[in-house]
């Protein structure tokens, strides 16, 4: 399955952000951006399951990473 995750970053950590996303197993893209969030990020995972320890277990350690919002693609 395939998400986007939309990443808000701690302030004054926005800086390099986007590559420390990249690094996380399983993310295949990560820009930073202008807007209501500072990092979107794509993945692509087996199930719902994988997709709940990506966010968990990887995006919430990486240092800067404040809070996300997932959208998982349906078509």
């Amino acid at each position: 399955m395939k998400a986007y995750i939309l990443i808000h970053a701690r302030t004054g950590k926005t800086g390099g952000l986007a590559a420390r996303v990249r690094d996380v197993r399983g993310i295949t893209a990560a820009d930073a951006v202008t807007g209501d969030y500072d990092v979107i990020a794509a993945c692509e995972v087996a199930d719902v399951k994988a997709l709940g320890d990506l966010i968990l277990d990887g995006l919430h350690h990486v240092e800067g990473v404040e809070k996300t919002s997932t959208c998982i693609v349906v078509g």
